[in-house]
């Protein structure tokens, strides 16, 4: 038999079932099980495993599980296989030598060499879960002492914790009318029609807005106006960087001057002299070719200043992204839109698909007025899926609004319901599960 248990171990027993039984919740007592059972006896990580769950519920020093975690999901596997193997409620110390050699590398990887399986059930034998205590060496006979007094105190505390198990059968009344009547309504209630409808992310876009590209390859030396500003025709809104054109188009004025000098000299000379006037055609190609250099660098010189084509808003991100940006002939700049010709663009979830048809009802609900929404008709469906910004797939749709409202304003978010064809009850909550059951068993 093991030595009397020390007057400090007891009192530190007596305190941590204390501390048990005053917890209010499950969270809290995990938390005193793998963090304040140290205090009782040595050992370097707890884990608390919660049955009904089938789950790791608390591990020492984490303030919350990830179940996904490598660790978590490897020891959750073997959890399963140790509540099988030691159901009843006595303590079990496991080794790593007692796993098999392709767990005996994660084992050393994750844990000590040994491992306490502490079990915790209710009053009725049905198991709650269990303490797990990884230690560097085996329990003494105090140690297990202590943990078999400290085993029914968490049992009692957890059993307490959990919400009361729902009445069984036995308890309801047996008469089969009631039971006819209840199946029935259900059955009424699935065969109800309401008309289908999906959310999807929208957005208040402009209609046809005019697109601003880059007229040739250059810099943006600055944008002119600010983002939403409104603008007039023939502004100006994006300068690019002229420096190197200006330059280019002084070294062609000096290149065609001394072009038209030489083909004047040969002029005169051809009055005179035959060999000269064989070589003015030359000269005259050169000062040809050197007025096109100039005149094609003072066109070029002309669009590195970028105007509006009409009125509107000048639509684009922040100016001072786009300052000392290199750009290639033909990027996107900016847009300039009518700001009362708008319509709203849909990203509809491949997932939340579901059959519509043109001129379907959409409600716009802003995210700045929810309480109020926006009706719409469905202009356009894109007939294939495209990638969105976050990477999901999603049909792109279009709608109209149907009247006008001061609360539509380009560049608004907010969710669209999109209204399909009429269906059954059953058919619109059980739309997913169906159709992934069709393509398990395919259908």
């Amino acid at each position: 038999m093991s030595a009397a248990l020390p007057a400090p171990a007891l009192a530190g027993l007596v305190q941590l079932e204390r501390q048990a039984r005053a917890v209010d919740s499950t969270a809290a007592l995990g938390f005193v099980m793998v963090n304040d059972t140290r205090r009782l006896l040595p050992y370097r990580q707890a884990m608390l495993w919660d049955a009904r769950d089938a789950a790791l519920a608390c591990l020492s020093g984490l303030a919350a599980v990830e179940p996904d975690a490598p660790f978590n999901h490897w020891l959750a596997g073997h959890c399963r296989r140790w509540q099988a193997q030691h159901p009843g409620p006595a303590l079990a110390q496991v080794n790593a030598s007692a796993l098999d050699s392709s767990d005996q590398a994660q084992w050393a990887e994750y844990l000590p060499p040994w491992l306490v399986w502490l079990p915790l059930a209710r009053r009725d034998g049905q198991p709650l879960g269990a303490l797990l205590l990884a230690r560097d060496q085996p329990l003494d006979g105090n140690e297990a002492s202590l943990l078999a007094l400290l085993q029914d105190a968490y049992g009692h505390a957890w059993a307490n914790l959990q919400p009361a198990r729902a009445r069984t059968l036995k308890g309801l009344r047996r008469d089969r009318r009631w039971w006819l009547g209840g199946a029935a309504a259900v059955l009424a209630l699935l065969l109800l029609p309401i008309r289908q409808s999906a959310l999807a992310p929208a957005e208040i876009a402009a209609l046809q807005p005019s697109v601003l590209r880059a007229p040739l390859q250059g810099v943006v030396e600055r944008l002119l106006v600010e983002p939403n500003q409104s603008v007039k025709a023939g502004e100006a809104l994006i300068q690019l960087d002229a420096r190197e054109l200006q330059s280019r188009l002084e070294a062609s004025r000096q290149a065609l001057a001394i072009a038209e000098g030489e083909f004047r000299q040969a002029q005169q000379q051809a009055l005179s002299d035959a060999r000269s006037k064989a070589g003015l055609a030359v000269l005259q190609g050169r000062r040809e070719q050197a007025m096109a250099e100039v005149r094609y660098l003072e066109q070029s010189l002309q669009r590195t200043r970028i105007l509006a084509p009409h009125d509107g808003v000048a639509l684009f991100d922040d100016p001072a992204q786009w300052q000392g940006r290199p750009v290639s002939l033909g990027e996107q700049i900016m847009q300039v839109a009518d700001p009362a010709r708008t319509q709203l663009d849909i990203q509809l979830p491949v997932s939340d698909a579901i059959e519509l048809d043109n001129d379907a009802a959409v409600l716009l609900f802003l995210n700045t007025d929810p309480a109020a929404p926006l009706p719409a008709r469905l202009k356009r469906l894109g007939y294939r899926a495209t990638a969105t910004a976050d990477g999901n797939m999603a049909y792109r749709l279009k709608a109209a609004f149907e009247e006008a409202d001061p609360r539509i304003r380009i560049g608004l978010k907010g969710t669209a319901k999109v209204y399909g064809e009429r269906t059954t009850l059953f058919t619109y909550l059980l739309r997913r599960p169906l159709a992934t059951l069709r393509i398990w068993l395919a259908l």
